[in-house]
């Protein structure tokens, strides 16, 4: 109980020491952007017109007149006592727009992942079941296809088709338009989100069916499923017995380490699609250097992520009795 205990602490200051990273690194790219924040969210032409009292306190507010290792330093002190600051351009806490914006793409990102981690696994292991057949064939083709195609092309394709021209499905948003927040339905929620979800989902398929294939193929070459051949067992039998069973924990691993994809695809999707998620409030975070709520997403994302990958080395421990035992022995 005790090592299991100190492992977990291990992973859970690996993943202090890297949002804190990931914090500077965010930090840093934001202090030498090109974007002048006073110039693109007061304008040119109004910032002509200031006197430099007025300009002066403006950059005060912005933070543009304070170095910017000290300004990392205050947001660093605040940020672990809880407070992320206000939002330059939202007027509100950072905490509470990260909520709102996150709380939306939450169930987006989450159907995604799980649609894309079930079927690429299902449709991996057919393939690799098959070698060499049509539906081999067609899977591979599939996932090559897609691994190439940009999650934002395919966002507009579906959104050319779908919402235009087939005027089945709405064209963006995550409610509709002018609809009141206590009169939105789940069945409005639900349509807005379908071509998002399909988007992530298809695109994140490839990489799961490629590597549950490769996985598949050595377990089907392996001498253990020779033997079972010999034996007399069925194809069905050998793939539940024994190619499911040795093919799940690198699956899971891969899962896991999909949420910083996923994540990532979601930013260029919901901007195609104008949903109000945490993607789209990055970018307008980053084009309006607003410091604090990039830095609060940059952590919050960091620290979705952080924590898939440790979960996969918790299940591993569920899945694999090898691993438990050995991580026992350390």
């Amino acid at each position: 109980m005790r090592k299991e205990f100190l492992f977990i602490l291990k992973n859970f200051v690996r993943m202090a020491i890297l949002m804190f990273l990931v914090s500077i690194v965010a930090f840093f790219l934001v202090s030498v952007s090109p974007i002048d924040p006073l110039k693109v969210n007061v304008g040119q032409t109004a910032l002509g017109s200031m006197s430099q009292e007025q300009i002066e306190k403006l950059s005060q507010y912005w933070g543009t007149s304070i170095s910017p290792v000290r300004r990392y330093l205050s947001w660093a002190g605040d940020f672990i006592r809880g407070d992320m600051g206000v939002s330059l351009l939202y007027r509100q806490p950072v905490s509470r727009v990260i909520g709102v914006k996150l709380s939306n793409s939450l169930l987006m990102l989450g159907i995604s992942w799980l649609i894309s981690g079930i079927v690429g696994f299902s449709l991996g292991i057919l393939a690799g079941a098959n070698r060499g057949k049509r539906l081999d064939k067609g899977i591979s083709a599939y996932a090559l296809i897609t691994a190439s195609t940009p999650a934002f092309w395919l966002a507009l394709v579906f959104l050319m088709l779908f919402g235009v021209w087939l005027k089945i499905l709405p064209i963006g948003l995550s409610v509709p338009i002018g609809t009141e927040a206590a009169e939105v339905t789940i069945r409005d929620r639900i349509l807005h989100g379908i071509l998002p979800v399909l988007t992530l989902s298809i695109t994140g398929i490839s990489s799961m069916i490629l590597h549950t294939r490769e996985k598949m193929l050595e377990v089907m070459e392996s001498d253990y499923v020779l033997f079972a051949k010999a034996r007399g067992e069925t194809g069905t039998q050998i793939v539940l017995g024994h190619g499911i069973r040795n093919i799940l924990l690198p699956a899971l691993t891969l899962q896991f380490a999909s949420i910083s994809e996923i994540i990532g695809g979601s930013v260029l999707v919901e901007q195609v699609f104008s949903y109000p998620g945490i993607g789209q409030a990055a970018v307008t975070a980053g084009l309006g250097g607003d410091v604090p709520l990039l830095l609060g997403i940059a952590v919050i994302s960091a620290a979705i992520v952080f924590t898939g990958n440790f979960t996969a080395n918790i299940l591993y421990g569920i899945v694999d009795p090898r691993i438990r035992k050995a991580r026992n022995n350390i």
